[in-house]
């Protein structure tokens, strides 16, 4: 399955690490295709240089060892139908996921949350670990 991910996940599993952000990443990279889009990856950029800056050189070295592949955000919406998200930050990735064909997102972030869509499914890392994926 392509899985992408948002900027949140990124965030825990570099400032954060812990035994279950390794476990979705094992089941991720051993079982999945991971993508990342290119908004993902410039706000990952900035969050880290704000909150986290002594984490950059782990950013860096993180991103050059994961397994992923690369997709452009789009810079206007190509959606038919507007999607409803409530943080209008948050709303690049989702056609990102879409156009690119994702088959889930995995994001912590609750404006996700109320988003009715049939594709790409939308799990917590929790709801993701917990599936038989």
């Amino acid at each position: 399955m392509k899985i992408m991910l948002d900027t949140n996940i990124l965030i825990s599993a570099i400032a954060f690490p812990n035994p279950r952000m390794n476990s979705l990443f094992d089941k991720i990279y051993l079982r999945h295709e991971l993508f990342l889009c290119s908004y993902t990856l410039v706000e990952l950029a900035r969050v880290i240089s704000k909150k986290f800056p002594t984490m950059k050189h782990r950013t860096e070295e993180f991103l050059a060892d994961a397994p992923y592949q690369f997709v452009f955000t789009p810079t206007v919406s190509l959606l038919k139908h507007e999607v409803k998200i409530r943080d209008k930050n948050d709303y690049p990735i989702l056609p990102s996921a879409i156009i690119s064909g994702m088959d889930i997102l995995i994001t912590g972030d609750k404006d996700f949350q109320d988003v009715v869509i049939d594709k790409p499914i939308i799990l917590t890392p929790t709801e993701f670990l917990n599936e038989k994926y």
